[in-house]
C-alpha cells in the first residue's frame, strides 16, 4: 500500500474546527483509494507559543521536514491576545514568514471559483457572471516587501520613522512566470500579468523579464494590466480572466477582492509549492471571534485539502471528486454563515454538518 506522510498543523482560532472537517473527507478517500496517509498534528502558530514558548517550534520543523506535504490551518490571534506575545514570535512573523522560507515555497496558487450553480453567493450583479467565475491567481509568495530589509528608529529630530525594502532577483521573477505560464498552458492558455511599472522599477525589471519568458511560450497569450486597474477589473467583469500573475504583496491584496467575488473567503483553498515540499491552507484568517462557535465554513480547508491531493500525491480524480461534492452539499440547498442567501430558501449547517455532508455525497 502506498503510504504518504502529511504533518497537520491545525493553527488557531477556528483552525481545529475546520481542519477536523478535512480530516474526515481525507478518511473516506483513504478508504475509498487504498493509498494510506500517515497523519503527524503538530502545533504550529499562537496556541504553538502559548504551549511551547515559540510559535514555530523545533518539534513542529521537525514534523515538517519529515512530511511529503503539510497541510495548515489558519493562524492569528485577537489584538489582545496578540500584545502578550513578543512581536517577533507573532503568528504570521514568528511561525507563517518563517514557514515559507524554510521551504522556499515561492508559487502560492489561489484558486477563485465559483460554478454557475452557486453564483447566488456572489455580490455581484449575475449578468457580470454569467457561467461563473474560474479564475487562478498565482502570486509569487517569498520574494518583494514582504521579506525586504525593515528598518525603524528615530530621525535626528525625533521623528519616528519606518523603512522597508522591495526586493526581487531576476531568478524569484523569472520562477513564478514559468509557473504561471505553465498553468496558463494547461487552461485557455491566457495569462494576465499584474504589475505597476508605471510608478515600480520592480515592475519594470518583472516586464522585461516576463518579455524573455513568453518566447518559451509562444502558444499563450500575455496580457499586462496595470494592479489598480486589475482591481477595477475583477469586479466589473471577472470573467475575462482565466491566469493571472503577480509579486507578493499585490497577490496577497487581490486574491482577497477574488473571496469577495465569489462571496466569502470560506471559498478560497489556496496551495504554497516550493521546489520539493509544499503546504496547503485557506485563504482566510482565524477569525477568532467566532472560534468555538461551529459557525466557520470548512469549504476553504477541505478545498485545500483536495488541492494537496492534486498537486503533491497526482491524485486528480479524487481532488475533484472532492470539488464536486462541496459543490453537491451548496447545491442541494445547503449553506455555512459566511455566504449570502437573498432569497431565504437555504438552510444554514454548522461545520461539522457541512463535513458530514461532504462526506455523505462523496460515498454517495
Amino acid at each position: 500500500m502506498k503510504t504518504h506522510t502529511i504533518a497537520i498543523l491545525e493553527g488557531d482560532g477556528i483552525g481545529p474546527e475546520i481542519m477536523r472537517e478535512a480530516l474526515k473527507v481525507l478518511d473516506v478517500i483513504e478508504a475509498r483509494s487504498g493509498v494510506r496517509f500517515e497523519r503527524r498534528v503538530a502545533p504550529f502558530g499562537g496556541r504553538a507559543y502559548f504551549e511551547t514558548g515559540a510559535a514555530f517550534p523545533e518539534e513542529t520543523k521537525a514534523v515538517c521536514d519529515a512530511a511529503d506535504a503539510i497541510l495548515k490551518g489558519p493562524i492569528g490571534l485577537s489584538l489582545e491576545e496578540s500584545r502578550k506575545i513578543p512581536v517577533e514570535e507573532q503568528p504570521e512573523r514568528g511561525a507563517l514568514l518563517p514557514l515559507r522560507q524554510r521551504y522556499h515555497t515561492f508559487a502560492n496558487f489561489r484558486p477563485v471559483y465559483l460554478p454557475p450553480e452557486l453564483v447566488r453567493f456572489s455580490p455581484l450583479r449575475p449578468e457580470r457572471i454569467e457561467g461563473g467565475i474560474d479564475i487562478v491567481m498565482i502570486r509569487e509568495l517569498v520574494g518583494g516587501l514582504y521579506f525586504g530589509e525593515k528598518t525603524t528608529g528615530t530621525t535626528a529630530t525625533g521623528e519616528r520613522f519606518v523603512k522597508e525594502t522591495l526586493e526581487y532577483e531576476e531568478s524569484e521573477i523569472r520562477n513564478i512566470l514559468v509557473v504561471a505560464f505553465e498553468e496558463a498552458r494547461k487552461r485557455k492558455r491566457l495569462l494576465h500579468s499584474v504589475h505597476k511599472s508605471n510608478v515600480l522599477l520592480s515592475s519594470v525589471l518583472w516586464n522585461d523579464i516576463l518579455d524573455e519568458v513568453a518566447v518559451d511560450y509562444p502558444d499563450v497569450e500575455h496580457r499586462h494590466v496595470i494592479v489598480d486597474a486589475a482591481a477595477t477589473a475583477l469586479v466589473l467583469n471577472p470573467r475575462q480572466f482565466d491566469v493571472m500573475v503577480m509579486e507578493n504583496m499585490f497577490g496577497d491584496i487581490l486574491s482577497d477582492l477574488g473571496g469577495g467575488l465569489v462571496g466569502s473567503l470560506g471559498l478560497m483553498p489556496s496551495a504554497c509549492i516550493g521546489a520539493k515540499k509544499a503546504y496547503y491552507e485557506p485563504s482566510h484568517g482565524s477569525a477568532p471571534d467566532i472560534a468555538g462557535k461551529g459557525i466557520a465554513n470548512p469549504y476553504s480547508m477541505i478545498g485545500s485539502l483536495a488541492l494537496m491531493l492534486e498537486k503533491s500525491f497526482g491524485m486528480n480524480a479524487e481532488a475533484d471528486r472532492i470539488r464536486a461534492a462541496m459543490c453537491a452539499v451548496f447545491a442541494r440547498g445547503y449553506t455555512t454563515a459566511d455566504l449570502r442567501d437573498p432569497a431565504g430558501k437555504l438552510e444554514p449547517v454548522s461545520t461539522a454538518v457541512f463535513g458530514d455532508k461532504v462526506v455523505e455525497a462523496l460515498r454517495a
